[in-house]
């Protein structure tokens, strides 16, 4: 049996006579950090919304945790993907944003506020609760859209260039948040920032037109 939490098999990926990904082999481990590299256009943001569920394979399958998801919607996957331009709600503050997700579970008011409160102080937002959206900074919603992914308590957590348009303190304080993240949830990185990469990555696969070229683990 396969020791891999995240099997990704055979997957392919057509958009007219484009061929965004010709049968992708990944096995990602449930103690690891994994990043994909490449240029724009070479597949990964299409690998990452197949196994999201937001594009459908022509092709393979994705295996997490032993359970087949290919064909499951997105909602009733196991996992979740923080978006590069973050998704945030405008019209809500910054702990209606993280409950959202929570009351559409319809999950318990009291156990909504502790999960609430504990990733408040994880990701060292606690203070701006209120605040609206367009009140904080940059890195701060960037922080926001994390605690929306991570107080669901995922399986595995998506990020697509979370470190895009950080300044050099707020990608350090991501690095660090992440490294402590990555200890209880495996994790699947886009990024083109090589330094955050090297800091974080246990394995690295690089993509070119839509193949695996090269892969390897990061030597700490």
């Amino acid at each position: 049996m396969s020791n891999s939490f995240l099997e990704i098999k055979g997957v392919s990926k057509k958009f007219g006579n484009i061929v965004a990904l010709d049968n992708i082999n990944l096995d990602i481990s449930k103690s690891e950090l994994f990043s994909l590299l490449g240029s724009s256009g070479c597949g990964k943001s299409t690998l990452l919304r197949i196994i999201a569920g937001f594009e459908k394979p022509d092709s393979g399958s994705i295996i997490l945790d032993g359970e087949d998801i290919t064909n499951l919607p997105p909602h009733l996957r196991p996992l979740n993907m923080m978006f590069q331009n973050y998704a945030l709600f405008p019209h809500l503050n910054i702990s209606q944003n993280i409950e959202f997700g929570l009351k559409e579970e319809n999950l318990p008011k009291n156990e909504i506020l502790e999960r609430t409160r504990e990733i408040l102080n994880l990701l060292e937002l606690t203070g701006l609760e209120k605040r609206k959206i367009y009140e904080i900074s940059g890195g701060q919603q960037q922080r926001v859209a994390l605690a929306r992914c991570l107080v669901k308590k995922p399986k595995l957590l998506l990020l697509d260039e979370p470190f895009a348009g950080l300044d050099q303190a707020e990608s350090s304080k991501l690095i660090k948040l992440l490294f402590n993240i990555k200890k209880n949830m495996p994790i699947l990185l886009i990024e083109h920032d090589m330094e955050a990469v090297f800091a974080l990555a246990d394995q690295i696969s690089v993509l070119n037109e839509g193949e695996i070229i090269e892969s390897g683990s990061v030597e700490k």
